[in-house]
């Protein structure tokens, strides 16, 4: 697609520009598709970058090269954001994104892995990625395999109560090869997560799982950075503070925005924030 603004051929220099991107992608991703959960992206971009940036073990021309780190995004909801990682690092053309959520397209609103290069599972229905992600982890560790696991959840999703049987099952295992990643923006799709089931004390509950806990700010890519190289023999959790909606000020800290879809004036406004244009 010439001259798309989804057009980009160079790499971001450091994870804090990838961040930008992946924000500036959610926004005319959920826009061109009128799709909802531009909120739920905005809250992980800053996970997302530091992961695809940094800290996993990929190579985009090999999808499915075996000794690869695997990521599931438990919260399938937010798959924009996952897809717009993929493309700023090589899986698959930039252009690709501008067919998100419409009819004939491979992107799905709830991230899907077929016929996508880098996505290991698809998601929607909360409380499943990870589940799955012990159980890759632990047939890790049963054949002595080097490569890590990551699964990235919502807050809201631990309401569900396979996450418990999950985090139970890797705790008892040991699975040091297997890092969880919790989106804790507070605020579930119709209301604060403290209104529907209230999760505090929540790294006790964890720590009491036998799981290494660590807590940072979510925005804060150091701060991300410094979590994810704790090393541990248990498995770990991160617990990453952030904000629904961040980096667009009317669409921060609101229940509104996780189902709205950014249309007319308000979508102009939310790239002139992100420092980009319709």
């Amino acid at each position: 697609m010439p001259g798309s603004r989804f057009a980009a051929p160079d790499r971001a220099a450091t994870t804090e520009e990838l961040a930008l991107r992946l924000r500036r992608h959610v926004v005319r991703m959920t826009h061109l598709g009128k799709s909802s959960h531009v909120g739920a992206c905005l809250s992980m971009a800053d996970i997302v970058a530091v992961l695809y940036g940094e800290v996993l073990r990929l190579k985009p021309d090999e999808p499915k090269w075996a000794g690869r780190d695997r990521f599931i995004l438990s919260k399938g909801h937010a798959g924009a954001c996952v897809y717009a990682a993929l493309a700023e690092t090589g899986f698959f053309p930039l252009e690709t994104l501008a067919t998100h959520y419409q009819d004939g397209s491979i992107l799905s609103g709830h991230v899907s892995h077929k016929g996508i290069p880098g996505v290991e599972l698809s998601t929607g229905s909360l409380g499943h990625g990870l589940g799955v992600a012990a159980g890759m982890a632990y047939g890790a560790k049963l054949d002595s395999l080097a490569w890590r696991t990551f699964a990235l959840l919502s807050d809201g999703e631990c309401d569900e109560g396979s996450n418990w049987e999950a985090i139970l099952f890797a705790g008892h295992h040991r699975l040091s090869n297997l890092v969880a990643v919790i989106d804790y923006n507070k605020i579930q799709s119709l209301k604060p997560v403290s209104e529907t089931l209230e999760l505090e004390p929540f790294a006790d509950k964890w720590r009491a799982f036998h799981w290494e806990v660590v807590e940072c700010d979510g925005h804060d890519h150091d701060a991300l950075k410094r979590a994810f190289a704790v090393e541990s023999e248990r498995p770990k959790v991160v617990i990453a503070h952030t904000i629904k909606g961040k980096g667009v000020s009317f669409m921060e800290n609101t229940v509104l925005w996780h189902y709205r879809t950014p249309q007319g004036e308000e979508y102009e406004a939310a790239l002139k924030e992100l420092g980009a244009h319709a």
